[in-house]
């Protein structure tokens, strides 16, 4: 489809384009003169949302919170929508014109019909819903009444919802509140109810919500800490029942003891292994004679010598058992130089072997003997010791295992009791600050707003006007009949050889020849010319042309009378044939004298009846068909000679719907031409003619596009 159509549509419709607009100019006029004057009125909240100056005492001031002011915006405004708070403002609005002696508005019949009694009660009944935020019942006979009183005064939430409204200013902490009406003083009423109320509801809401929280951590902060005193109760229990004071360092004292006592050990272990290679030394240098020598001349000194080793002994265990304590060191100092003196003694009083001078291994080796009874004593002591301290540290074990069984549950209660205190007290302090709304500014009544009428009076006319276009796009776009010839070819990929124009009223050929006629006429005798001129072309010596369409009334006659009439002008001898048998409109015009059911019938006689100055050959109409009259041979037989007579012979054939009637003529034309009537459109089973005109090829010869718009450019 073309833009260019599209407009000429337009234009032909013009005048329906000016007329709707005009008319709907004329009635929004006449709708919007009695319009009363519309009055705004604003005000504005403060939500504390985004002042710093009020988030001093919040805990987090990080930039996360900015990610959802958006959201706290957003939801101050539904919350502000909310039925509850609308129905606050209708109660508070019908309660004034009911107490008040000049309403807000012109009193409904409804509202005036009511008597002190009903005003009495609707006022109660009003009253108490407004204390207890509650919406009347719309089941219940009384409270729907009332429902239907607020509706005649156009109070109720509906009518109050169509002209308020909320917003935030661009990236302010304000919203603000804007109601439209035909009374200020009722415009600036219902912006500074609904703020109040808003404000009031939402530090309701808020301060029951807090005050539910802190009293809920409150409770848990009790169980947590009392969870935490009995664990803590728990283990100082189990430490005073067994005996334990801190048992980390008691474990690491004995732990240090046993290192001390198992180096001490090893190191009495080396002293021993030591003085017994020494002493074997010092043996293997004596001969069994001079150590039985030995032993009798020392014998009587030995017995002092046991003494002192016996108090050495005592005190070495004491000096183990104690730890090594230092003080005990002094004493076994004392006892061991009494003990060397008695050895030294025994080494001067013995008497040698002359013969042998090894005295002083002698006196060595009963010094290594006491050292090393010395050493084999405190091992015993050691070792025991030990054994104790083992048996200490194993005892401590399952104490810490329960003990740290208690501070693992001490702790994680402790962090618990600590979580839930943070809580508490950053919630406490939040809502000590938290109702941050407040009304900084108060409506008050306002001029009335610039008149919209005529605005309104515009957009009329122009939503008319543009309704009109979109109604006649549509029938353009969902229009598929054919206008003009370009759409024919188009549609039926077959080609054409002209178009004739729309003509009213009875043509007459013989006058539209002879003299000037109207413009319409005119051009209707140039398209013919120019069809006869491509016809001319497309026979190329040939002298028989069919007519046919593929419907009934497109036009075949008009074409062909004309046809024969433009040819008979330029001296050309013309034979036309009205083969419609089933509408003879020809026939029955001329009122011919020869018919085609006697000439093409076998009959010699017909021959000598027909005449060379014949024009029109007729029919008689009815139910027949031309093989039917006669068989294919002898009808081209006759062909044949009217060809020798006439310079071109133009055959009306029934249209293709009729079948094989058009088709039997078509056998004897030379080429074809079918007849389309503008603004048809091609149905579905008229497209097997289409493919039937096709398949004559060569023969067709075109289309001829009929009663097309006049005013289009010639093709």
């Amino acid at each position: 489809m073309e833009l260019g159509n599209f407009f000429k549509l337009l234009w032909k419709h013009k005048n329906l384009l000016i007329i709707i607009p005009l008319v709907t100019i004329i009635v929004s006029f006449f709708l919007v003169k009695n319009l009363a004057d519309k009055y705004i009125s604003s005000a504005q909240i403060a939500t504390g949302i985004i002042d710093e100056s009020r988030h001093l005492l919040d805990a987090d001031q990080s930039g996360a919170k900015e990610q959802s002011i958006a959201h706290e915006f957003s939801n101050l405004i539904e919350i502000m929508k909310l039925k509850t708070l609308i129905n606050q403002v209708s109660y508070q609005l019908i309660l004034h014109d009911l107490q008040q002696p000049v309403p807000f508005r012109q009193p409904s019949k409804l509202f005036l019909s009511m008597n002190d009694a009903a005003r009495k009660h609707a006022i109660e009944v009003f009253t108490d819903k407004f204390k207890k935020r509650e919406s009347l019942s719309y089941y219940n006979k009384d409270e729907n009444g009332l429902n239907e009183l607020l509706r005649s005064m156009k109070y109720d939430e509906r009518s109050l919802r169509k002209a308020m409204y909320m917003n935030r200013d661009e990236d302010s902490d304000f919203i603000s509140v804007y109601y439209e009406s035909e009374n200020p003083q009722l415009s600036a009423f219902v912006v500074n109810v609904l703020c109040k109320e808003f404000i009031d509801y939402y530090t309701h809401t808020v301060k029951q919500n807090e005050t539910d929280a802190v009293n809920y951590l409150s409770k848990l902060l009790d169980e947590k800490r009392n969870a935490l005193n009995t664990k803590t109760n728990q283990l100082q229990q189990y430490k005073i029942k067994n005996g334990i004071l801190n048992l980390e360092e008691q474990s690491r004292s004995i732990f240090n003891q046993i290192m001390v006592f198992n180096d001490r050990k090893q190191q009495a272990q080396r002293e021993i292994s030591s003085y017994d290679g020494t002493i074997k030394k010092i043996d293997d240098k004596f001969d069994p004679k001079q150590r039985k020598y030995i032993e009798a001349s020392v014998s009587k000194f030995n017995q002092d010598i046991v003494n002192s080793q016996d108090q050495l002994h005592l005190l070495t265990d004491k000096y183990v058992s104690s730890g090594f304590n230092p003080k005990l060191k002094l004493s076994i100092d004392s006892i061991s130089n009494k003990l060397a003196s008695q050895i030294n003694e025994t080494s001067d009083k013995y008497i040698t072997n002359p013969l042998t001078g090894k005295d002083d291994l002698v006196k060595q080796k009963l010094m290594l003997e006491v050292s090393r009874d010395l050493a084999k004593y405190s091992i015993r002591a050691i070792s025991n010791s030990l054994n104790d301290l083992n048996a200490k540290f194993n005892r401590l074990v399952p104490f810490d295992a329960t003990v740290k069984t208690f501070n693992f549950d001490i702790d994680i209660a402790s962090r618990e009791y600590l979580d839930i205190l943070n809580r508490y007290n950053q919630t406490n302090l939040q809502s000590t600050f938290s109702i941050k709304l407040r009304q900084i500014e108060t409506a008050t009544p306002d001029t009335a707003e610039p008149s919209k009428k005529m605005l309104l009076i515009f957009l009329g006319g122009v939503v008319s006007f543009v309704f009109c276009v979109i109604v006649l796009f549509g029938i353009f776009f969902f229009d598929d009949n054919i206008k003009e010839p370009g759409d024919l070819v188009k549609r039926t990929q077959l080609p054409l050889i002209g178009h004739l124009n729309t003509v009213t009223g009875s043509l007459d050929l013989k006058k539209l020849w002879d003299v000037e006629h109207r413009d319409k006429m005119k051009l209707f005798k140039e398209l013919i010319r120019s069809i006869r001129f491509e016809i001319d072309q497309e026979l190329r010596g040939e002298k028989v042309l069919g007519i046919t369409s593929l419907g009934d009334h497109e036009g075949k006659t008009v074409l062909a009378i004309s046809l024969a009439y433009s040819y008979s002008m330029i001296n050309k001898k013309v034979l036309l044939i009205d083969g419609n048998f089933n509408n003879p409109t020809i026939s029955n015009t001329v009122q011919p004298k020869v018919f085609i059911e006697d000439y093409f019938k076998n009959n010699p006689d017909n021959y000598e009846a027909f005449s060379a100055s014949t024009n029109v050959m007729g029919n008689h109409g009815g139910d027949v068909t031309l093989l039917e009259v006669s068989d294919e041979n002898f009808i081209r037989s006759r062909f044949n000679e009217l060809k020798m007579k006439y310079d071109i012979i133009i055959i009306e054939t029934p249209p293709l719907s009729s079948l094989n009637k058009s088709k039997e003529w078509l056998l004897f034309a030379n080429k074809t031409i079918a007849v389309f009537e503008a603004n048809g459109d091609i149905s579905k089973w008229q497209k097997d003619d289409i493919n039937y005109l096709k398949s004559l090829e060569g023969k067709f010869a075109g289309w001829v596009l009929n009663k097309t718009d006049p005013k289009k450019d010639r093709f």
